[in-house]
């Protein structure tokens, strides 16, 4: 395990605009030193099962990373099967599997379709764990909320590999 103690915070929403609303109030949280996020997303899940990566404003929630790698991290830590299916290289493939032996293992997963069912949209974002509550906590408008904690060697094993092949997984995700 990691020396970092991280957390993957979910806020599951009905309605499109109030996930867009608290992702720039987790925003706006992170930018006034409230709290310091890794990276966050939306997943907007259509009636049909697509799931759309989205970002709102003008800059993307967390640092470090592209925008397009940071998403693909955050999404392949809440649910590695949206990632797989447009994950390039086998790398990728590899770590998303150890991360879902992990997560049975240990039962910290996060189920997708609880989550992030057909019709509906979610806010999904890696913190340090010392954050987790007040992020939580933030996500007002959200029906459910979760934080569980996540490995952060799987975070950097999955960050690296998607670094390594950004360029063809910003484009993936972003089609």
């Amino acid at each position: 395990m990691g020396t970092e103690n991280l957390a993957i915070v979910v806020g599951s929403y009905d309605d499109a605009s109030a996930a867009s609303d608290d992702y720039r109030a987790l925003r706006n949280g992170q930018d006034s030193g409230g709290y310091e996020i890794r990276g966050a997303v939306v997943l907007t899940r259509d009636k049909d099962g697509g799931v759309r990566v989205e970002e709102h404003g003008d800059k993307a929630v967390g640092h470090g990373a592209a925008w397009g790698a940071g998403a693909g991290v955050v999404v392949g830590l809440f649910a590695p099967p949206l990632l797989a299916a447009t994950a390039v290289g086998a790398g990728i493939g590899a770590i998303l599997g150890k991360i879902r032996k992990n997560r049975d293992e240990k039962q910290l997963g996060v189920d997708v379709d609880e989550y992030l069912a057909p019709g509906t949209s979610a806010v999904v974002a890696v913190v340090d764990d010392k954050w987790a509550d007040k992020v939580e906590k933030a996500l007002i408008r959200s029906e459910k909320r979760i934080n569980k904690a996540i490995d952060s060697d799987d975070y950097e094993k999955l960050r690296k590999a998607i670094d390594e092949s950004a360029d063809d997984i910003v484009e993936q995700l972003n089609a």
